[in-house]
Parts: C-alpha cells; sequence; structure tokens
C-alpha cells in the first residue's frame, strides 16, 4: 500500500512520517535549512504480514501544490494531517479538494501536536474536522491523535495503518505497464534510475520499454519494489528502475513522464474528459479558459473547450475538451486536477475519457452520447454501449490502447461482447453483431439494385458503395471487409469494383466476334504500340463507327481504358505501363523521372509516350513538376491487371466478366488522394446470400 500525506505547511507531515518509519524524508539542502518540505520525500515501513508499506510524504506549501500533485496521483491510502492547535487551515482544504478529485477514497486522519492541546480543544478540532470531511469521499473517516514528540498515538496509528494495508490488498496488476516518473538520477556503478509508483501492470528485469511522450526506448536492468531488489514490480508499488539505452540519461527522463509497455506509447493533446469545478471556485470556467494540467507526475498549460451551451458554474459537472501545449502519455479512466495558470489555485479535475477527441464535431449529441459511453468504466460495458451508438463501430485497437488493456483482456473483451473485427495494417475496428449483419445485408441489397439498374456494368465502384452503406467504414476497413467477403463467395472483387458473384456481364455474340478480329491488334508484342480506331477500322475491313463504340463500351466495363482520343490500350497494358513508371521512380534518387526515360522503357514514340503520362495525370497516378513526374502510391490500385494476374490480357479474358477498375466509367471520377484497400478479415457467420442471380447482356 502507498501511503500519501495531506495536510497545512507546519502541520508535521514530515515528522509524523519520520515517527512512523524512522526515515527523514527530507533530502534537500533547503529543506534541512528552512525546516519545510519543497519536493517529495519518501520512506517505507516493513509491515508484520512481509510487506511494506510505501510513504510519499507531500509538501504542504502552497507554493509547491504542483509538487504535491506530483506524488498524489499514485497513492491508495491518504494521511490527512491536521494540528490539533491550528484545525483546518487553507492548505488543509485544497489539499483535501485535491484528494477528492484524485478519487482517493481510503484514509485516516492524524491530528497532530495533540499534547500540546487539551480535551476541549481537542473535541472542537475533530468536530470541524468532521464538518469539512462530510462532503467529500473521506466523510466516514476515523481520526487518531497523535504526537510525533512525545509518541502518544503513533504505534495505534502505525498498527492501523497495518491493518489498512491487508483489509485493501494489492492492487490488481492486470493490463499493461505504467510508471509516473517522479525522479530521475544517476547512481554510480548503475546508470540512470528512474523512481515512481506502478500505475498499472507488471515490469520484470530485461523488459523492453517506452518513455513517454519523448519515445525514448530502454531496457530495464533491475529492479527495486517497495525500496527490496526485485525481479518485478507491479501496481501500487513504488519502483525504482535501472534503465539502458540510447540516449537514457537523467536529463532525458524529467519529471511528469511515463515509462511504460511500447505497445501504450501514443502520446495525446487533445483529449475529452470530464470536469468537476469546486464549489470554492470564485468564477465559472469559460470558453478557451487557460489551465494547468495536472496528471499524474506531469505539469503542461491547457486550455478548456467547452462542449455545451455555456459556462460551467462551480460546483456543477459537464464535459470538457482540454487542448494541450505538450502532449502527455494518460490512459482512459485516469485522473487530474487543473489550477489557474498562476498556480494560485485549485479550480477543479475529473477523468480522462478520450484521449484521441476530435477537433471538429466536438459537440454534436452524437459526440455527447459517445462521451457517456466512455465515461463508463468496466470496459465490456463501455464498449457495449459505444458500439450501439454512432458511427456504429469503435477502434478497437485505440480502445484497448488508450485503457492500458493487455491483449488477453482485450480478446476477453471480444468474446463477451461476440465482436466482428475488421483488421487492417495500422488499426482493428470492432462492429456489434447487429450492427455488421445491417452492414452485410445493406450491402447485398444496395449491390442487387445497383446490377438490376445497370446490367451492363460489371460491378459498382468501391467508394461509391461505402459512401451509401451505414455504418460508413473507414477506407482501409471497408476494404477489408470486401475482401473477408470475397473470400467467402458472398462477393467478387474485380480490382476497384464489386460485384455479386451471379452477376457476370456478357456482350452480344455480334461484339464478342467483333472483339475477337480487335483484340489480336491491341495485346502481345504491339501492346504498348496499339493501332488507333481509324487504322484498326482498315485492317480488320468494318466500320469505324463500330469498332468505336465497341471499345466504348469496353472503356465503360473497364476492359480497356481510351489513353488519347480514338487511342485505346488493354487495361492489363495500362497496368504494366503503371509498374513500369514506378520502377522508374523507385530507381530515380529523387523518385522523379522524365518522358524520355519512360519512352525508352516503352520502345514508344515521344508522342504516345506523353499521352500516356498525361492519362496518368489525369487520374492522379503521377504527379506532374515541370518536366519532372512522381508516382501518388495511394492510386497505385486503380488499374489493375485482370484477376491479378500479372499475364498478358486475351480476348476471353475481355468478354467473361473478369476485370480490374472503374477507370472510365460513368460512375467513376478521378482524384488524388483516395486509401488504397488493404487488410484482413476476422467473421463470425454470414447472414445468406440474397439469392438474385444477375445474367446480362451488353447491348
Amino acid at each position: 500500500m502507498i501511503v500519501g500525506t495531506a495536510g497545512h505547511i507546519d502541520h508535521g507531515k514530515t515528522s509524523l512520517v519520520r515517527a512512523l518509519t524512522g526515515v527523514d524524508t527530507d533530502r534537500l539542502k533547503d529543506e534541512k535549512a528552512r525546516g519545510i518540505s519543497i519536493d517529495l520525500g519518501f520512506a517505507y515501513l516493513p509491515s508484520p504480514d512481509g510487506g511494506v508499506l510505501g510513504f510519499v510524504d507531500v509538501p504542504g506549501h502552497e507554493r509547491f501544490v504542483h509538487n504535491m500533485l506530483a506524488g498524489a496521483s499514485g497513492i491508495d491510502f491518504v494521511l490527512l494531517v491536521i494540528a490539533a492547535d491550528d484545525g483546518v487551515m487553507p492548505q488543509t482544504m485544497e489539499h483535501l479538494a485535491i484528494v477528492d478529485l484524485l478519487g482517493i477514497s481510503h484514509g485516516l486522519v492524524a491530528i497532530t501536536k495533540a499534547d500540546l492541546v487539551d480535551a476541549d480543544r481537542l473535541a472542537a478540532v475533530k468536530t470541524e474536522i468532521a464538518n469539512v470531511l462530510a462532503p467529500t469521499a473521506l466523510r466516514d473517516a476515523d481520526m487518531i491523535a497523535v504526537s510525533s514528540q512525545t509518541g502518544q498515538g503513533i504505534d495505534e496509528l502505525r498498527q492501523r495503518l497495518f491493518a489498512e494495508s491487508q483489509r485493501l490488498g494489492s492492487r490488481s496488476d492486470k493490463g499493461r505497464f505504467r510508471l509516473a516518473v517522479d525522479r530521475s538520477f544517476t547512481l554510480q556503478g548503475a546508470g540512470t534510475v528512474v523512481t515512481g509508483t506502478v500505475l498499472s501492470g507488471q515490469v520484470h528485469a530485461e523488459d523492453q520499454v517506452r518513455i513517454s511522450p519523448s519515445g525514448l526506448t530502454a531496457r530495464v536492468r533491475s529492479i527495486h519494489a517497495q525500496n527490496r531488489p526485485a525481479q518485478m514490480g507491479r501496481a501500487g508499488d513504488r519502483c525504482a528502475l535501472n534503465l539502458a539505452g540510447d540516449g537514457i540519461t537523467k536529463d532525458a527522463i524529467a519529471r511528469g513522464q511515463v515509462v511504460l509497455d511500447p505497445d501504450l506509447h501514443a502520446p495525446a493533446d487533445r483529449i475529452d474528459v470530464t470536469l468537476r469545478v469546486l464549489a470554492s471556485e470564485p468564477r465559472p470556467i469559460t470558453q478557451w479558459m487557460p489551465v494547468r494540467l495536472h496528471h499524474a507526475a506531469a505539469e503542461v498549460g491547457a486550455r478548456v473547450v467547452l462542449l455545451g451551451d455555456g459556462p460551467i458554474a462551480p460546483g456543477t459537472e459537464a464535459f470538457v475538451q482540454l487542448v494541450l501545449e505538450q502532449p502527455i502519455a494518460a490512459a482512459a479512466g485516469d485522473r487530474f486536477v487543473l489550477r489557474d495558470t498562476s498556480a494560485q489555485r485549485t479550480i477543479g479535475g475529473g477523468m480522462l475519457l478520450d484521449l484521441r477527441a476530435p477537433a471538429r464535431k466536438r459537440r454534436t449529441p452524437e459526440r455527447l452520447a459517445q462521451l457517456e459511453a466512455y465515461a463508463i468504466a468496466d470496459p465490456v460495458k463501455a464498449l457495449s454501449v459505444l458500439l450501439d451508438r454512432p458511427p456504429g463501430y469503435v477502434d478497437f485497437t485505440a480502445f484497448c490502447r488508450d485503457r492500458a488493456l493487455s491483449a488477453t483482456e482485450c480478446d476477453a473483451i471480444a468474446t463477451d461482447t461476440s465482436l466482428f473485427r475488421l483488421t487492417t495494417p495500422k488499426t482493428e475496428l470492432a462492429l456489434s453483431p447487429a450492427n455488421w449483419l445491417r452492414l452485410k445485408r445493406s450491402m447485398l441489397a444496395t449491390l442487387t439494385q445497383f446490377h438490376a439498374d445497370n446490367p451492363n456494368l460489371p460491378g459498382m465502384g468501391l467508394e461509391r458503395l461505402r459512401l451509401q452503406l451505414e455504418p460508413r467504414l473507414p477506407a482501409p476497413a471497408f476494404g477489408a471487409l470486401l475482401q473477408g467477403l470475397a473470400r467467402t463467395k458472398d462477393v467478387s472483387l474485380d480490382g476497384a469494383w464489386i460485384r455479386l458473384p451471379s452477376h457476370e456481364v456478357r456482350l452480344t455474340p455480334q461484339d464478342e466476334r467483333l472483339w475477337a478480329k480487335i483484340a489480336p491488334l491491341i495485346e502481345g508484342t504491339e501492346r504498348f504500340r496499339p493501332p488507333r480506331v481509324r487504322d484498326i477500322a482498315d485492317l480488320i475491313h468494318e466500320p469505324e463507327g463500330e469498332i468505336r463504340r465497341l471499345l466504348k463500351l469496353l472503356g465503360r466495363m473497364g476492359r480497356v481504358d481510351e489513353v488519347a482520343h480514338d487511342h485505346f490500350f488493354l487495361r492489363n497494358t495500362v497496368a504494366e505501363m503503371v509498374e513500369i513508371a514506378t520502377k522508374l521512380a523507385g530507381e530515380a534518387p529523387d523518385g522523379q523521372f522524365n518522358a524520355a526515360l519512360f519512352r525508352d522503357q516503352m520502345n514508344n514514340g515521344r508522342k504516345v509516350a506523353i499521352q500516356i503520362l498525361e492519362f496518368f495525370d489525369r487520374h492522379g497516378v503521377t504527379m506532374r513538376r515541370g518536366d519532372l513526374r512522381r508516382i501518388n502510391k495511394h492510386r497505385l490500385d486503380l488499374f489493375r491487371r485482370s484477376s491479378d494476374s500479372g499475364g498478358a490480357q486475351t480476348a476471353s479474358d475481355t468478354v467473361s466478366g473478369r476485370a480490374s477498375s472503374p477507370v472510365g466509367r460513368p460512375d467513376f471520377k478521378s482524384g488524388k488522394g483516395r486509401e488504397p484497400v488493404l487488410g484482413g478479415f476476422d467473421s463470425h457467420s454470414l447472414p445468406p446470400n440474397s439469392g438474385h442471380r444477375h445474367r446480362r447482356s451488353a447491348r
């Protein structure tokens, strides 16, 4: 158990800790000279059961409340120290308010200097204390009169602390490891050592850790837990970690940083919170009000963004957004305290809810409903509620990381909530079973209607389909969903198109015969130099208008591309030319190439090479600057080989319904920056297929 002192200056906190433990926690020269605590002090007391009580002695002077806050956030039990002769004083009230805001509900009151007052005064002080404790979580705390000078009540208090430690037990060490750094120093023969309270999880010798928000990586060389050498530290322990790694020095790791599991490193600088304003605050909280945020051992400047309709009155609570001057390492559910910018008073505090708060649409009813769900402490209940509220899905990776949940805990939550999970390279999204079924049925119904309305088109554009469905998934997750459905044969993916497996577009027999004459002229060795429509008509002795009509139709079907007027290339050829351009850019030191290099690779004329590159420019595959071009990697999936086979396209490929992308189709709009379709799939039972079959002949 970690015991933290609280109380007014000169009420005997340090003397009391010394009487209990035999340790003088004033370690600084100034503290010795001035007779007051300036910074945090630490002491340990072995308990009869073999455990160790850790003490964090905090300064009582109003100028050092920021130091008090750095130590108070990690404690399990508060020892509120009030001198019998002075009674309740201003810093007593502020420390008590801070303890209450931090959610510390276990504690005792030590009435010090009891040897200096009579029984009547002691009774009056107890009444005064009971009155100030009444509106706080410590309202039922017992009071013990003590004297550090005479020893009165010290053993009783010590035994009571042992009993409270037994009653409270150890903190749960579930979750991933986090330690809030309150000291960093160099120890001769060991190197850099950091100390702090383990907020969650476990740490072992030789573990790899991250320093956040700085991002430095380190190895744990050795551990002291509760002032003893150990192989492991766990939640609730006061730990000293001997760290090693590139850039790891005492100056590189400051108070306020967090040593944590590498997977938790995701600093936050815009956080939605629930804020309770102290009733003692003289003014309401207004929009963009500057404050000092205290979280764990960190202190940073911040601005308050109101999410309600007006200022927040003293004594009330509301959702707000905190915009930080510097990022912090935090977890959802952590407590925080706000003080004014001059460090004169404590304004309020509360709980961190969402570490990835949006900058836009942060006050909508949908967003406020999300915050109500984020405020639920139990992760299973919180996730269940979030999944039933807009947007209908949850970033499960961020949800687990921001709550410092272990992989085992996340899997258990997914099982308990029957999650449907979509994996992309960067994250994993989760849907409820109901939303997944609704999404799939809506998708199949939309495709069925699209095929009925557009029988001559081989499929629907992925982005167009995504924007019509609810919940509207991010593009990478939607791509992962489609790939999974394609593997289960619910849909077919043809490059950037999607269709029902039963839908297939075929040319009329007359057009198939005409295409059989045209195809050999634009494939094979001549694929980079195909004849134009007029030349094709002369070669096969067919009407120019019919050839143009058929090639335009095949363009709408995604089988060919009209690179320039009346100049058609097979889609596979276009995909091959994209690969050539990509290879040229990859081989160039600056990632840029010119038309001459492209022409030489194609063994083509300059005019045709430039027409091809201008075609790529129009569709965002290349980006031109002067005479040079670079590749836009986000558009490389726009032109794909048929069935991703990599082989030359043939006439039979082109007429059989196996196609690639929507370029050239009436429902396609070119543009830059579309995200690539990537990802994986984790499926539960799927609803039955629509049962509709579509087979149409293009006319």
